[in-house]
């Protein structure tokens, strides 16, 4: 084998070790299935692995020439470029993943990362005033007075609304009641999905009476839920309207 292919193959091998890496944080720590679908990640992932896994090896393959003077520059160039797209498009994906799933009331909604509204963020809790990096968080909304929330919303942007305010962040624990009130019979799901695939996931999740729906900002999703001790018991991929 060629110092060229040797090069190449090593070049191919690391990135596709950086690939399966990428994988496992997005899709199972970021975006656990199957909030991927719900945030429309996946598209955004796909074009990170075409450009940087399979384009940076094909990029040394083609401009390796033994006996080039400007060979090993060459290649550091196009190793740097391609350690910083990557970066940069693990960045972008970890700024857009889903950091806390609120429960306010009568539907669940994913808020990213990226939409959390900052300011006044001290006046929240302090297990609400950083998301985890690992995984998204269920927590609710306080009872709070509309008027309550006016004021704080006071001279704020025109699109903020108090969901994406940590500073009314609960335990998912003091919403249980509103949970159990609230959330809908199981037969309903069957009004806006396939009986048939509703029938299958409801035998994967038995213990499920109850659900509510999930808003993101790609594709709804349902929230099953068992109303008797007011606990989430799996996010489908089922529609919910």
């Amino acid at each position: 084998m060629s110092k060229r292919s040797r090069f190449f193959c090593g070049h191919l091998f690391f990135s596709i070790i950086l690939g399966l890496l990428s994988i496992f944080f997005v899709f199972k720590i970021w975006y656990p299935f199957p909030l991927a679908q719900a945030l429309g990640v996946v598209p955004l992932f796909v074009m990170l692995i075409i450009i940087d896994i399979i384009v940076g090896p094909l990029f040394t393959l083609l401009i390796y020439k033994e006996g080039k003077k400007s060979l090993k520059f060459d290649l550091t160039t196009v190793i740097v470029l391609q350690i910083a797209a990557f970066s940069y498009g693990m960045y972008m994906i970890s700024q857009g993943r889903p950091a806390w799933i609120v429960y306010d009331a009568f539907n669940f909604v994913v808020v990213k990362n990226s939409d959390i509204e900052r300011k006044n963020i001290e006046q929240a809790d302090i297990q609400f005033q950083k998301p985890s990096w690992f995984h998204p968080t269920i927590v609710a909304t306080q009872n709070v007075l509309p008027t309550e929330r006016d004021t704080f919303l006071k001279g704020q942007t025109k699109t903020s609304t108090a969901i994406r305010y940590p500073v009314y962040y609960t335990n998912f624990e003091n919403a249980k009641r509103r949970l159990k009130m609230n959330a809908l019979p199981i037969d309903l799901l069957e009004k806006y999905n396939d009986k048939n695939k509703v029938s299958t996931i409801l035998k994967e999740y038995p213990n499920a009476n109850a659900w509510m729906g999930l808003s993101a900002p790609a594709q709804e999703m349902v929230v099953l839920i068992n109303r008797d001790k007011g606990e989430i018991v799996k996010i489908v991929d089922l529609r919910p309207w």
